[in-house]
């Protein structure tokens, strides 16, 4: 079902007007509504430029957006990525709801609605998906994400861990999980993932950078502790 020039909603214009800031041109017309989507066509062009590149070849996506409909592509996608490519719009409207969370929401409420929006579109394709599945890695690490930015970081740590059970050596995990104990005032734990991390992928710098200001704050504390 389309959107209709009487239902776009001034939260919607708002959207777009705040998409065309960021994403370049105004002469493209802006079209994106609240809620969950049913139709790609109610996304602006930008909006999906910002998604990867894989995203304009999965379903709904790939029959409406310029140059998705590949053939030879959505092969090789599913030679790369298995049956569960079929599903991996959801992950892709996971990651542009997410986006319009981080990026353009103006009130919590807003900010809020598209994180929980998206953690039930990762969900999905997270309940189908194989323990081998390449992107899984990373689709539990940004439901993980999302679940800390809507102060559930405690429902957090199972998908960040099982993501590093996974795929031991990506670092991203372990940078959430670092900023997750840090938050809460543990340093020890926040100390120990970077740490196991850090020893996995050394060249990671989201998590050296962690630990070089982790220990710099310990240090500190530890010295104003010493004074008289």
């Amino acid at each position: 079902m389309g959107t209709s020039q009487s239902s776009i909603s001034p939260l919607s214009i708002l959207l777009g007007i705040v998409l065309v800031a960021i994403c370049g041109s105004s002469s493209a017309q802006i079209s994106i509504r609240a809620g969950y989507p049913e139709n790609v066509l109610a996304y602006d062009p930008r909006e999906v430029s910002m998604l990867p590149q894989y995203c304009i070849h999965t379903q709904l996506f790939r029959d409406r957006v310029t140059g998705g409909s590949n053939p030879a592509m959505i092969q090789n996608l599913y030679g790369k990525l298995g049956a569960t490519f079929h599903h991996l719009h959801h992950y892709c409207w996971g990651l542009m709801k997410t986006n319009r969370a981080v990026i353009l929401a103006k009130n919590e409420s807003t900010r809020n609605f598209y994180l929980r929006d998206a953690i039930l579109e990762f969900d999905y394709i997270i309940d189908r998906a194989p323990e081998d599945f390449v992107l899984l890695p990373e689709i539990l690490t940004k439901k993980g994400q999302n679940l800390a930015r809507i102060g559930k970081g405690e429902n957090a740590l199972a998908p960040l861990e099982r993501a590093i059970y996974l795929k031991p050596d990506y670092w991203p995990p372990y940078a959430e999980l670092g900023d997750y104990y840090k938050s809460i005032g543990n340093l020890k734990l926040a100390r120990e993932w970077l740490e196991r991390g850090v020893a996995l992928s050394p060249d990671a710098k989201g998590l050296v950078t962690r630990l070089e200001e982790l220990r710099g704050s310990v240090g500190s504390a530890v010295k104003g502790a010493r004074k008289p």
